[in-house]
């Protein structure tokens, strides 16, 4: 972002999601439509997403709300959604096999990791608004991320 945080936060166009997310994937710089996913605990939706749809362009944003009791991806998940196309995936929780994970062509964002699976008996919500770091994301925003953070906003920015 080129601009001073005094002009950025007055115009609103682009928020920045609170500082505490960690690369893990083989990419770091990934950007795309935001794909929402609202889970805690549970990861069945973000196994649908990665495995059964066709993710070129999007970014899917796991709301975990921030849970540091398991971890809702990890490298056979992650592995899937690269060869499906997805860009990347940002999670408000943790990530397992963080070793694989970096030899995987994906963009992964998470708060930390974590060797526990997740349980699957609750799907949660799909393609509802989340808030990620002190930010709301509604299907449909474009998300970029890299090694200084992740940006978000309502337009697409570039």
């Amino acid at each position: 972002m080129p601009d001073p945080v005094d002009i950025i936060a007055k115009s609103k166009q682009v928020a920045c999601v609170a500082p505490g997310f960690r690369d893990y994937g083989g990419r770091v710089k990934f950007m795309g439509t935001a794909t929402t996913i609202k889970c805690f605990e549970n990861n069945p939706l973000v196994r649908k997403a990665l495995t059964q749809e066709d993710g070129k362009g999007k970014v899917l944003v796991v709301d975990g709300g921030g849970s540091m009791r398991c971890a809702l991806l990890g490298d056979m998940l992650a592995a899937e959604g690269a060869s499906n196309g997805w860009e990347g995936v940002i999670v408000d929780g943790c990530v397992r096999d963080s070793r694989a994970l970096k030899e995987t062509n994906i963009g992964v964002k998470a708060r930390d990791t974590h060797p526990l699976k997740s349980s699957k008996r609750d799907e949660g919500e799909r393609d509802v608004d989340v808030v990620v770091g002190g930010v709301t994301i509604k299907p449909g925003y474009h998300v970029y991320a890299d090694e200084d953070g992740i940006v978000v906003s309502a337009t697409r920015l570039h």
